[in-house]
């Protein structure tokens, strides 16, 4: 093994440390996590040998990925199978998406307003939301989405109208639509900073990290951190509405086949002896992204 493959594997090693305490809590076994990278393991391996314009063969797929032929050779005869589909969160979050940002369902200070419900058999105010709903899809029902975002946690109803939580599309309920956005926002994540690492893309992925604090400073910068992460994503959601909006409007649907995700992170925890990264206040440590 190289010196670079050492350091890869020790680094992503380390990435994977609260992954298997995830896998392990919930009944995930390191035999049953071995067996599902094979399949992960060769389909890499052919995305890379396409790549690079060589041959995707069984020989090579095994030299690549380290999975046994026999293996690779039974993975390709099987057939395909396709990730289970995700919840239907869409919806939802697109519902959410709008009253962030569209100026008829925020105040004057940019927060999301308190809607008004419809009564059954009437429209519903333009601005409440019915009117909302409709703006996303007039294919469903206005309740049906309601009832969605109380099950998730999302919203809560009050005598004044339907709330939307502070945190935004943030579920608190439903184990399988938390799951969905932990893997895609990760993914994203990991792929953004391998994307960097690699020299294939220049993507924002940085963060800011102090060490040697007491717990009670800890809990303040969360505090910050949340302020600012309102803040950031009202200003990016807005114009990533306008952006939607306007391709929707003027591209043909086949053309339309980029995603963007803008998020932030924080965590808290002790300090961690081995090999720690300078004490006080440390800079990003990827390069700056295009402005």
């Amino acid at each position: 093994m190289t010196r670079r493959a050492e350091i890869v594997l020790a680094r992503v090693l380390r990435v994977l440390r609260p992954l298997v305490r995830l896998l392990l809590r919930h009944g995930v076994t390191y035999t049953a996590l071995a067996a599902a990278l094979k399949p992960l393991f060769v389909a890499a391996a052919r995305e890379e040998l396409q790549r690079q314009g060589m041959a995707t063969t069984d020989s090579a797929l095994t030299l690549l990925s380290g999975v046994h032929r026999h293996d690779v050779r039974a993975l390709r005869l099987a057939a395909p199978a396709a990730d289970a589909p995700p919840p239907p969160l869409g919806l939802a979050a697109e519902v959410v998406a709008r009253w962030l940002a569209d100026p008829l369902f925020v105040d004057a200070d940019g927060q999301p307003r308190v809607l008004a419900r419809g009564r059954p058999g009437d429209r519903g105010e333009p601005d409440g939301f019915d009117a909302l709903v409709a703006a996303v899809s007039s294919d469903v029902r206005a309740r049906a989405v309601l009832d969605e975002l109380l099950r998730l946690g999302v919203v809560h109803e009050t005598a004044d109208g339907i709330r939307l939580d502070p945190g935004g599309f943030a579920p608190q309920q439903g184990f399988e639509e938390m799951a969905w956005l932990f893997a895609d926002n990760l993914h994203d994540h990991a792929a953004a900073a391998v994307a960097n690492l690699q020299g294939d893309g220049h993507f924002l992925e940085q963060a800011v990290f102090v060490d040697h604090i007491t717990e009670a400073s800890a809990a303040a910068l969360q505090r910050e951190a949340v302020q600012v992460w309102r803040a950031a994503m009202r200003r990016v959601l807005a114009a990533a509405q306008l952006r939607y909006d306007a391709d929707a409007a003027q591209v043909a649907p086949a053309e339309r086949r980029q995603r963007a995700r803008f998020g932030v992170y924080f965590f808290s925890g002790p300090d961690e002896p081995a090999a720690p990264p300078p004490a006080g206040p440390d800079a990003p440590t990827s390069p700056d992204p295009p402005v």
